[in-house]
């Protein structure tokens, strides 16, 4: 009877860990009366991060219509390399719909202001809460329209960003910043934006890196998408985190 009763015990512990790693939870954004919701993971080597040695610091932006919580698999290559990750999600029911006519640039632009906002709380609420972690160098990752957001935030010339990885965004330009080194990863059935890429200059002049995954849908970059995408996009995250050379040609 003990041996059962301290068994469950222990299965009840173990079970509130993985959910205390994974939690679904929110931070309010008093300032716009706004429930943000968020999933922190720590890295897996979190007992080596001290206030004088901190860890990286990643803050995830999922893709419209996706949640937040959909991006494991990045989030775990991430944890794994020492990095604390916080997966935001931006849009709320209350939320006006993602623009689809006109203008997108124009019409999403509010949307994009939005998130940059609550990206810009995220990283003040958390700095004060984890002084483990360097909330100064933050990388920045977003899919689709949260890499819109991602970039729409590096682009304020903020000096708290080192890096922007962006998959498959396609509206939003990608900082022209020497100072943040930039990897955008291509699907193969939507082209991104006049603009938004980088030509042939900045290629060479800047800290950055185009990468073209053939045979690769827009739509397949999550947790749903097929096994070999998703290790075809962390490879070239981990290259890129390695300070490894940029591969632009199509795989």
């Amino acid at each position: 009877m003990r041996f059962s009763l301290a068994l469950s015990l222990m299965l009840g512990l173990a079970s509130y860990a993985v959910n205390a790693k994974n939690s679904d939870l929110s931070v309010f954004d008093q300032s716009r009366d706004r429930h943000i919701p968020v999933t922190v993971s720590k890295p897996t080597n979190s007992a080596s991060c001290t206030q004088k040695n901190q860890c990286p610091v990643a803050i995830i932006s999922a893709g419209y219509g996706i949640k937040h919580t959909e991006y494991q698999f990045i989030e775990t290559l991430l944890n794994k390399n020492g990095f604390l990750t916080i997966a935001v999600g931006h849009e709320l029911p209350n939320d006006p719909p993602l623009s689809v006519s006109g203008d997108l640039y124009q019409t999403r632009s509010e949307n994009w202001q939005r998130g940059a906002q609550t990206l810009r709380f995220v990283k003040s609420h958390y700095a004060n809460k984890y002084a483990h972690y360097n909330f100064n160098a933050l990388t920045l990752i977003g899919h689709s329209n949260g890499g819109d957001i991602s970039s729409w935030l590096a682009n304020e010339n903020v000096d708290y960003i080192e890096r922007v990885i962006t998959i498959d965004h396609r509206r939003v330009p990608l900082p022209r910043n020497p100072n943040i080194k930039v990897l955008s990863i291509r699907g193969s059935d939507f082209p991104a934006d006049k603009g938004v890429l980088y030509n042939e200059s900045e290629t060479q002049q800047l800290p950055v890196c185009v990468v073209k995954i053939a045979k690769s849908r827009h739509n397949d970059m999550y947790d749903g998408g097929p096994k070999w995408l998703k290790q075809a996009i962390n490879a070239h995250i981990t290259q890129f985190l390695n300070n490894q050379p940029c591969h632009s040609k199509s795989e």
